[in-house]
């Protein structure tokens, strides 16, 4: 009798080990975090058609809605700048990388034509506001950003604001090149682990071609080279949802987690200050590597984000206590039209029943 209640024990407490495994959130009932459970039940039905493949929405820490496996990684895209701010921010704070250094201090040029001795004068303070003034040729690349790059020469460096990625791509070379360590391994050891990240491990890849056919690594990362075009690979991570959502969380919580610094709180500070003006109708700025809502006299504080491909989102609303994370499968055939997004964040704060 005693060994059948014990085995009835463990059958038991099997699911919810499972859960912890891959889990590192509480949960707390809309209600209690001023969310009527009603209009959460419109955003579900609305998700069911909308071509999202998960969504997460956490207040102070705690998830309060989830939809679709939040446990699937997929590529990221451009998150990945947020992304690689926060480990840009550690080694910073502990005196290793000094933004002030100019890309000649750290011998770095590009493929012919290679950069000019104005461009080199670009610092990586310059990289982080996306304001280099380097408009030379990059991997991953889209149509958009390719159409809209100023002319090489036409601006200097921290003189104006480009959506650039080969800033954002040198920033990967640059930080290797200091620490000597690759980024998906400085991320795993100094962010993923100590906030408790359960799909992100680490692992990562090489791809070497542009081929839009050509299989997407399943690893948590990979390089992407397009040599033909810049000696810089982009660097590329796949995540859950849920795992975006604890990296929402420490930015939310300034940096800080379970007592420990993990970014330094004036870090962040700087990253999610306005460097530059992206939308002024809607008062939207570009800090570094993190697209600020600037706080104004109808916004009681700021709020940042950054989108990838337009429709993944991670979203941190300190004043609301709430962070958002939005996916979709953009690994395989979807259809998720980018006006549905708006959507969705329409219906969230529409469905806010207290600030």
């Amino acid at each position: 009798m005693r060994s059948a209640f014990f085995v009835f024990l463990i059958c038991i407490a099997l699911p919810s080990f499972g859960f912890a495994q891959q889990d590192s959130f509480n949960r707390v009932s809309p209600s209690e975090a001023g969310f009527s459970p009603d209009s959460l039940d419109k955003l579900s039905a609305f998700l069911e058609h909308s071509g999202t493949s998960s969504m997460v929405l956490a207040y102070d820490g705690n998830i309060l809605f989830e939809w679709g496996d939040i446990y699937q990684r997929h590529t990221i895209h451009s998150i990945r700048k947020a992304v690689i701010n926060s480990i840009y921010g550690v080694y910073v704070g502990k005196g290793i990388i000094d933004t002030s250094l100019t890309l000649n201090d750290l011998n770095i040029d590009d493929i012919e034509p290679g950069l000019t001795k104005i461009e080199k004068s670009a610092r990586i303070a310059d990289l982080l506001k996306s304001r280099s003034g380097v408009y030379h040729s990059a991997a991953a690349v889209s149509k958009g950003m390719a159409a809209q790059k100023p002319e090489r020469g036409s601006h200097k460096p921290n003189e104006a604001y480009y959506y650039n990625n080969w800033d954002f791509n040198v920033l990967g070379t640059v930080f290797e090149k200091v620490t000597k360590k690759s980024i998906y391994e400085a991320f795993y050891e100094d962010i993923a682990v100590p906030i408790g990240m359960k799909q992100y491990t680490g692992s990562f890849d090489t791809l070497t071609t542009a081929d839009d056919n050509t299989p997407i690594p399943k690893t948590d990362g990979f390089y992407q080279f397009e040599k033909d075009k810049s000696k810089h690979p982009a660097y590329h991570f796949r995540m859950s949802a849920h795992d975006l959502a604890l990296y929402g969380t420490l930015y939310l919580n300034n940096g800080k987690w379970n007592g420990q610094q993990i970014i330094p709180s004036d870090w962040i500070e700087a990253s999610t200050t306005s460097y530059s003006v992206t939308n002024p109708y809607m008062d939207f700025g570009y800090g570094m590597l993190w697209n600020v809502i600037n706080k104004n006299e109808k916004r009681a504080s700021k709020s940042f984000y950054h989108t990838g491909v337009g429709i993944h989102m991670l979203a941190v609303y300190p004043t609301s206590k709430l962070v958002f994370v939005h996916r979709v499968d953009t690994e395989g055939e979807y259809n998720f039209p980018q006006e549905n997004l708006y959507k969705i964040i329409s219906m969230i704060f529409a469905a806010q029943t207290s600030s």
